[in-house]
């Protein structure tokens, strides 16, 4: 049961969806209402595993911050007495994964970031530098909501990229 975007589908091409045997959840806020979010209780009732692309709380649109897939999910998980396989942020291996290939060893990476849980909370995780912008959907004392903080706290991202080549390069 795949509940993400419809300009996601494409990715899962080829996968049945006529019976389905799992849960997959990205943001689709077209799809988070009762009906479907019931079908997909049932399904995991029955042992179908939840999977969730990433937990983002909320995101940012052009008429504000609005729910993102993580409560939709967490309330899964809450009814189901399961817990999600989450396969993108905050996740250490979704970060590692992207590291993979490039040679670069998380010590040595920097994340840049507006969501300071999911992007700099994860990525510290991992290893990496986290700096968070205070763009997007920042909100106001965010970065005092993960411990360690985030390495730096920035105006935007060219201020965050402007000191990683001033000072870490």
């Amino acid at each position: 049961m795949l509940l993400v975007d419809d300009r996601a589908l494409p990715d899962f091409k080829g996968i049945q969806t006529n019976d389905p045997n799992a849960v997959v959840i990205g943001l689709a806020p077209e799809h988070f209402h009762y009906q479907i979010l019931n079908q997909a209780f049932r399904l995991l009732l029955d042992g179908a595993p939840l999977i969730a692309i990433h937990k983002a709380r909320y995101y940012k649109r052009k008429d504000g911050l609005a729910l993102g897939p993580g409560p939709f999910v967490t309330a899964l998980e809450y009814a189901t007495d399961t817990k999600a396989i989450v396969v993108g942020k905050p996740e250490k291996t979704f970060f590692l994964e992207a590291l993979r290939g490039t040679g670069c060893e998380p010590e040595e990476a920097v994340m840049i970031g507006d969501d300071c849980r999911d992007d700099v909370g994860g990525a510290q995780n991992a290893g990496m530098l986290g700096v968070l912008v205070k763009t997007g959907k920042y909100r106001a004392a965010d970065e005092e909501k993960i411990n360690p903080p985030p390495y730096l706290t920035c105006e935007s991202f060219p201020h965050a990229v402007d000191h990683i080549l001033q000072h870490l390069l």
